[in-house]
């Protein structure tokens, strides 16, 4: 299509304007963290390039632990120490409890009153209580812990029955991807979505759904140009507000489909949706749709690719170590023994597979970035000042592999946790008001189905050479390839079955 000159015009006109109420904000502010050269209009845009966490560890390695950048428009300041980061979130954890109004929240998170977009105040407030007691409360947690358990063995028992004739090579992520759809939407609505006996006689049902959780996860985070480039924003030259619109629309009738079926009979079950509904009926104002169907998606979208990820990250690295593998085998054969499978109340006495998930969340974390944070007022951080209306992003990623921190940062060593006070260093799940609540539940669901995998199959490299770990882009940062293993059944496991 050929720009008319009128049209021209106006663009340049838009983009000298833009440039320079861009350079009047720079030079207003005193004592910004440094930055590097940027160029009108799009700032410092042209150095993202994927994985942002790691091109922004390249940053600090030139400018420093903190440092500025212009997103556009929008003013960025990045963190990459653990000093640093205890400074925010104690100093300055009312200042930074904001999040960014993206467009994501604005289609996908029903206008920014979900949980993990609303600004803080007392609907944020209302909406973390509705959370910590009545979704993932300890009692509600281990009222579920039937369905983690039988959601983990079929994962199990459908490898036992590939594999009892001897190794065979197997793919983990979309097994343990299902796993973990299932535990939740058997959480959150009581049926499942995935396997021969799913209650959903649609599977294109669940396979739309995943594809539109994969693409939000895709949207997330600080990735979208529209939400720093305005002129991108006002012609959509992207496609990105339609793309949004699209995805918005889709979900919604799906999770608006989970409620109207609880509210009319067709689903009886202890799930969160009868809970959330039982206190509509009392508490309307707190508890409308809207409301449920943001806490169903928040829940969705944090609980199910982190938790197959990290799992598969954590296998990985046992087959790099064996040695730590046999070592995790020994603590439960001998904590659990041999004629009963590990259960969620003996993950307190597996010391060594917890050391085994922090190393992997600290190598590994789901969020390299976190989400990102967002300054009410002025502060001062590590001596410099952080304007109203600053973007602020945790690097947890680089902080979590600091060689000043931690000895053989890069390195996979569950030992460093015997420590006491090592796992305190540890910010995966985030820091402050909001840091993620669901971090019993993780934990719960991750020790649980990597000490199965562990105790019921032994494990081999398909080759002699090491599994390759680059990471991926996304949120939650998965594994550039996917993991395949070899792995055959245990005696335990077998006779269990047989049994």
């Amino acid at each position: 299509m050929t720009m008319t000159p009128m049209m021209y015009y106006f663009l340049l006109s838009l983009a000298l304007i833009l440039s320079f109420k861009f350079l009047v904000r720079r030079t207003r502010a005193k004592n910004l963290p440094p930055c590097p050269p940027s160029l009108p209009i799009i700032g410092n845009l042209h150095y993202m390039k994927p994985p942002l966490h790691r091109s922004l560890l390249g940053l600090a390695q030139k400018y420093g632990p903190i440092f500025s950048l212009w997103f556009g428009s929008r003013f960025v300041v990045v963190i990459t120490s653990p000093t640093l980061v205890q400074e925010c979130f104690t100093k300055h954890d009312i200042v930074l409890a904001n999040r960014p109004r993206f467009l994501t929240g604005k289609y996908l998170f029903y206008n920014y009153s979900s949980m993990g977009s609303s600004p803080y105040g007392d609907h944020w407030r209302n909406l973390r209580r509705i959370i910590t007691i009545d979704v993932l409360s300890t009692h509600r947690l281990n009222s579920f812990f039937e369905i983690r358990r039988e959601e983990t063995m079929r994962v199990i028992q459908k490898l036992v029955r590939e594999t009892c004739k001897g190794f065979t090579q197997v793919q983990l992520r979309p097994r343990l991807t299902e796993m973990s759809f299932n535990n939740m939407m058997r959480m959150i609505s009581g049926k499942r979505y995935y396997g021969d006996d799913s209650d959903v006689t649609d599977a294109e049902e669940a396979k739309q759904f995943r594809e539109i959780i994969t693409e939000i996860m895709s949207l997330l985070g600080a990735n979208n140009k529209g939400d720093f480039l305005p002129l991108l924003r006002w012609f959509d030259f992207d496609g990105l507000e339609k793309r949004l619109k699209s995805i918005s629309t889709r979900a919604d009738a799906f999770l608006q489909g989970l409620v109207d079926d609880h509210r009319s009979g067709k689903h009886k079950a202890n799930s969160m949706i009868e809970h959330l509904l039982t206190m509509q009926q009392s508490q309307p104002e707190y508890y409308s749709d809207h409301i449920i169907k943001g806490l169903i998606q928040g829940m969705l979208l944090a609980g199910t690719d982190t938790t197959a990820v990290t799992i598969e990250w954590a296998i990985a690295s046992l087959l790099n170590h064996p040695e730590i593998l046999k070592k995790a085998k020994d603590e439960i054969d001998n904590c659990v023994g041999q004629d009963r499978l590990v259960d969620e109340s003996d993950l307190p006495n597996l010391s060594y597979l917890q050391n085994i998930i922090y190393e992997t969340l600290r190598l590994f974390s789901p969020a390299p970035l976190l989400l990102p944070h967002y300054s009410s007022d002025q502060c001062t951080i590590g001596g410099f000042t952080i304007p109203r209306d600053t973007i602020v992003l945790i690097n947890a990623w680089a902080i979590q592999r600091d060689p000043e921190t931690w000895s053989d940062a890069k390195c996979f060593k569950p030992e460093r946790f015997e420590k006491e006070g090592e796992a305190i260093k540890l910010i995966p799940f985030g820091l402050g008001r909001r840091a993620c609540p669901g971090i019993g539940l993780a934990h719960r669901s991750m020790g649980l189905t990597l000490a199965l995998l562990i105790q019921c199959f032994e494990w081999k490299r398909p080759t002699d050479e090491e599994i390759d770990m680059r990471e991926n882009k996304g949120v939650a940062m998965p594994k550039l390839i996917p993991l395949e293993a070899i792995c055959k059944a245990r005696p335990i496991i077998q006779n269990l079955c047989s049994d």
